[in-house]
């Protein structure tokens, strides 16, 4: 029975698909958004960005259906967009039946974990993000430990004095607002100057405190953004680029306006108009969002504009930059163990504290901030997967392109505004 009531449910979808359509998928593609809606009023954030008509918005709040009511009709839409068949569509809307797909595939994840199904890790980050992550045991990064600790010498724990060192390049609270504002116009400039920008684009920067994340992309549509810096931790000089590129350009601001102008508007795709959080979407987001500080920044660039332009605003001493640097960037080889840490405590094998300590030791930072990012993993799970995973994935795929910069950010931009799937960074 529940079978036949699935199978004509999505036979009423396909065929009510009005005869002025200019795309079998464009029917499907409305009631997948109002459908990513509905889940959105079961669960706090699994909307992250909404920009398409208002009522759809206000019919989700008004009578949002129940968990097993939402897991049949996304069982239903995916069998209509299953049925239409590849040869029915032109060659860019074959990319466009498979970001659904994969869509619908997260969601059906998300929902089977809302009603309490527990998955592994691994299970979780493959049905929610498309790809399946390789957890290393930590012991695989001690080697990178010994090499960091020839950086920063002397007595202590080694998180102790990396984080100790770290905090003399901490930016004054009341130079905070003026090194962001210097940085993000810097990511800007070098971003519009390879990528066309709309005229009318335009963010706003908040510094907030209270929440897991050091830094939040909130899109409102229309080329609009709303960007938070969380200040609950002083925020170090190596950040404001980084912020600047991940949170601006050529990172999310740029992203979801690419998405919303030239999928949205410009094909009337309205599934783009909405971006729920658990989804393959954030891999590419989060991914590309990392790779651009690389893109815009390539090589010494960054040091050469921090200490032309960044260290004199936070009024900082740049004489151990060197060595600042080098640390963060043998540090970036410890990333991985964020995931296999992120996994033991969502399995239960190990607890909060230890969580907490075993970040300290392989992320080399204080307890404050490793509660915070124990903190990130509790709210968001194997999202975590998605910032150095997505990084190395997209890094791979962009740097293909060729050497040059020229193809580089070609490639960057083809894949932050089209229907981009994990698995299409795979591809030559």
């Amino acid at each position: 029975m529940i079978r036949l009531a699935l199978a004509a449910l999505a036979a009423c979808i396909v065929f009510a698909t009005p005869a002025a359509a200019k795309s079998p998928l464009d029917p499907l593609a409305e009631q997948y958004v109002k459908l990513s809606l509905e889940i959105g009023e079961k669960e706090d954030g699994y909307i992250d960005a909404f920009y398409g008509p208002p009522e759809w918005q206000s019919a989700a709040k008004a009578a949002p259906r129940d968990l097993p009511a939402l897991k049949a009709e996304v069982a239903a839409l995916s069998l209509a967009v299953t049925r239409i068949k590849p040869g029915w569509l032109v060659a860019e809307e074959k990319r466009r039946r498979v970001f659904l797909l994969a869509q619908l595939k997260a969601a059906d994840t998300r929902l089977r974990m809302m009603s309490g199904e527990k998955l592994s890790f691994e299970d979780e980050a493959e049905g929610l993000f498309g790809v399946r992550p390789v957890l290393r045991p930590l012991s695989a990064y001690d080697p990178v430990l010994k090499e960091i600790e020839a950086l920063v010498p002397g007595e202590g724990p080694l998180w102790q004095r990396v984080d100790t060192f770290s905090d003399r390049f901490i930016i004054p609270a009341d130079r905070l607002q003026a090194v962001m504002d210097a940085a993000i116009a810097e990511c800007r400039k070098r971003t519009a100057v390879h990528i066309a920008l709309p005229t009318d684009e335009r963010f706003t920067l908040e510094f907030v405190t209270g929440k897991s994340w050091s830094g939040y992309n909130w899109y409102k549509g229309e080329a609009t953004s709303l960007i938070q810096i969380n200040t609950d931790l002083p925020v170090r000089l190596s950040r404001a680029v980084d912020l600047g590129c991940h949170e601006g350009y050529p990172g999310h601001h740029v992203l979801n306006l690419l998405l919303e102008q030239r999928l949205t508007k410009a094909r009337g795709w309205v599934e783009f108009s909405v971006y729920p959080l658990y989804s393959p979407q954030s891999l590419i987001a989060e991914g590309s969002a990392n790779y651009g500080i690389e893109l815009a920044f390539p090589g010494d660039e960054k040091r050469a504009f921090e200490l032309a332009v960044l260290y004199p605003l936070a009024g900082l001493d740049p004489k151990d930059a060197a060595r600042y640097d080098a640390l963060l960037v043998a540090q970036k080889a410890l990333a991985g163990a964020r995931f296999t840490i992120a996994s033991e405590l969502l399995s239960g094998r190990i607890t909060r504290e230890q969580a907490i300590a075993l970040t300290q030791t392989y992320g080399l930072v204080s307890a404050k901030r490793a509660a915070q990012t124990v903190s990130f993993t509790e709210q968001y799970r194997s999202y975590v997967i998605n910032y150095g995973l997505g990084l190395d994935m997209v890094r791979a795929y962009v740097e293909a392109a060729g050497p040059g910069q020229a193809e580089r950010w070609k490639r960057m931009e083809a894949v932050i505004s089209e229907p981009t799937l994990p698995g299409d960074l795979t591809r030559p």
